[in-house]
């Protein structure tokens, strides 16, 4: 499987970007992000210990959503960022696929994605500020 992250390059960009126009520059962890990924195709996992059913030793489970250690989440987890990010506004770079610029007026948010890693910079703090939350 394959999620698109930001190379180092575009880090040192944003950054000198941010640097260059005085913008204060935020490092985002998403905690809970690899189980808030959809799955598109159908995974099963076997019982873990503690939780297996007497007499159903050889049944498995069918997952209706990511869960850690399966290498489909980092695409399900972009997936749905780029979903939602989108539908906050905010536009893909055509040249840098991880990349996403939101932009009204004079106020422009920048976002670099690195699997559940977020560098967000802007012109606005309180547009900044709003977007942690």
């Amino acid at each position: 499987m394959f999620a698109p992250v930001a190379r180092i390059d575009t880090v040192k960009m944003i950054l000198a970007m941010a640097a260059n126009r005085g913008w204060e520059v935020h490092h985002l962890d998403v905690k809970t992000a690899f189980l808030n990924g959809e799955l598109e195709e159908e995974v099963y996992v076997v019982q873990p210990e503690g939780y297996v059913v007497k007499g159903k030793e050889q049944h498995v489970y069918k997952l209706s959503k990511a869960l850690y250690g399966l290498k489909q989440v980092p695409k399900a987890l972009n997936i749905r960022l780029d979903k939602s990010l989108k539908k906050l506004g905010f536009t893909k770079c055509f040249s840098e696929q991880v990349v996403y610029k939101w932009g009204a007026r004079k106020t422009t948010v920048i976002l670099g994605v690195y699997v559940d890693d977020l560098i967000v910079t802007g012109s606005e703090k309180k547009e900044i500020q709003a977007f942690k939350k």
